[in-house]
């Protein structure tokens, strides 16, 4: 019984997790129908692992349910990219502080290889690559902050405005700002001053707004 749970439930994320990563991604565009058959099909499973997954989904407000019409994309709206920029202004900056007053020397390890190997693609200008340190760099910081919520809280926005931030790293100038923006950050971590790492990731997060504003991003996967 315990083990046919464990499967339901690994097997509800797997499918969620799919269906989630393809509508942030843009593989299904903004007012695109999601069909519950043809989703099993594609992902190899039953309809009850899809429908539940839509249901979560529309709880999240990535997909909705129209009459008549069944489950449609809803996506990330352009608002909703600028209020996750403006909260992670807001709460982001914590996260850096509590990880210079809780971070572990294995977590410093981890923070210091994440920003060698961003340097290293950041030099060869590999940008896929590049983007999975940066987001190894804020997951290691949300972890030492010794906080579940705020790192429940962080890692979901991460993941809500991927495609913004894979177009924002894609520039040379950012990528490189970002690097030494990631260096000088780890550095008060390293040297516990919470005041100086809370007030550089706040203006690390403020300048990546910035960036997506100077490139006029336009996020193809909107709706709303």
């Amino acid at each position: 019984m315990g083990d046919t749970g464990q499967h339901s439930s690994s097997l509800h994320s797997r499918v969620y997790n799919q269906i989630r990563n393809d509508i942030l991604n843009g593989v299904y565009e903004p007012g695109e129908s999601l069909v519950e058959t043809k989703l099993s099909e594609e992902l190899g499973v039953s309809r009850t692992p899809v429908r539940e997954a839509l249901r979560q989904l529309e709880l999240e407000g990535l997909v909705k349910s129209v009459p008549n019409k069944g489950v449609t994309v809803r996506g990330i709206s352009q608002q909703d990219i600028q209020d996750i920029y403006t909260i992670r202004m807001m709460i982001e900056g914590l996260a850096a502080r509590w990880a210079a007053e809780k971070i572990t020397p294995e977590e410093m390890e981890e923070l210091k290889e994440a920003v060698e190997l961003e340097e290293f693609y950041t030099a060869k200008s590999n940008y896929g690559n590049l983007l999975q340190f940066d987001t190894r760099f804020h997951d290691t910081i949300f972890k030492a902050s010794k906080s579940k919520p705020l790192m429940y809280t962080l890692s979901t926005f991460h993941s809500y405005v991927q495609k913004a931030r894979k177009v924002s790293m894609s520039s040379p100038e950012r990528a490189a700002a970002a690097l030494e923006e990631h260096k000088a950050i780890m550095q008060a971590i390293i040297d516990r001053d919470a005041d100086r790492a809370e007030k550089l990731m706040t203006q690390h997060v403020k300048n990546a707004s910035l960036n997506l504003l100077k490139q006029g991003y336009k996020n193809e996967n909107t709706s709303d």
